[in-house]
């Protein structure tokens, strides 16, 4: 058992979310716990009383991030543990995507992550430690069809925060991306988006695969919690059989992709043409 830790939590008004919240409260830990509306994470007040700071948070306002972050140091008097889980999912082919969609998918999955984090990163290094855990996906590291624009927030914020993680190690920062395959969440329900569908991918959308199963949030929490009280926390950490099945294969194909093409790619750095 570890000592006791301050966690800030966005998206915990459920799923993922929520579940990381209450195993961090079960074990005795204080959570500042976040949702677009106060009402959906007042009930955890209600069963862990000052254990947990219910706030109201809309990720895409970089003001009232910096507001609740704030609200959160004052009340736990530090924070230990940011984890970034707001997010959704955006359903439909590439030629489908209203710019709009992919924009506002944008505002959640990647600029609501910005936004904790810079509001955050002060008071972290203030107090030369910290975990920035970013909830990424499998689907942050490889891509299948019919998800291209949740893949384009999912990889931006892989890119962003493996730069970040190397920015901060020296204030005493660590940085993981918890990239899990599917979750029993209301990603693919009531709170997913999908484009309007053209009958050019009827036949493929007819053909898709869809995984049989799915890793339960409480099950995906413990990884998190195992995650955060690691000595040295990696920067990446694949959840679930289905990812590590995906991802280590088609890993392994764009290497060979690349190593396939490298002499032609390095005839760019070339006199002999």
């Amino acid at each position: 058992m570890t000592d006791a830790r301050t966690w800030f939590v966005t998206g915990a008004g459920r799923g993922l979310g929520r579940a990381i919240a209450v195993a961090a409260l079960d074990r005795g830990d204080r959570v500042a716990a976040t949702a677009r509306t106060l009402a959906a994470v007042e009930d955890l007040a209600e069963r862990y009383g000052d254990a947990v700071v219910p706030l109201p948070l809309d990720v895409t306002d970089a003001d009232a991030a910096r507001a609740a972050v704030t609200r959160a140091h004052e009340r736990l008097g530090r924070l230990d543990v940011v984890v970034n889980n707001a997010g959704y999912g955006l359903f439909g082919y590439v030629e489908e995507i209203d710019p709009g969609q992919l924009r506002d998918l944008l505002d959640v999955n990647l600029f609501g992550a910005l936004h904790v984090t810079q509001a955050a990163l002060p008071l972290l290094r203030a107090q030369g430690s910290g975990h920035v855990v970013q909830i990424s996906s499998s689907s942050g590291v490889a891509a299948w069809p019919g998800l291209g624009g949740y893949h384009a927030s999912k990889w931006a914020l892989e890119g962003l925060s493996d730069a970040l993680a190397q920015e901060v190690a020296r204030f005493g920062i660590a940085v993981t991306l918890v990239e899990p395959g599917p979750v029993a969440t209301g990603w693919r329900g009531a709170s997913a988006v999908h484009t309007t569908p053209l009958a050019a991918y009827d036949d493929a959308r007819a053909a898709a695969w869809h995984p049989p199963g799915a890793s339960s949030p409480d099950a995906v929490a413990r990884v998190v919690l195992a995650v955060a009280d690691a000595p040295e926390p990696p920067l990446r950490i694949l959840v679930g059989d289905l990812a590590a099945d995906a991802v280590v294969p088609m890993t392994r194909a764009r290497l060979d992709a690349w190593r396939a093409w490298e002499t032609l790619g390095r005839s760019a750095d070339r006199d002999d043409r």
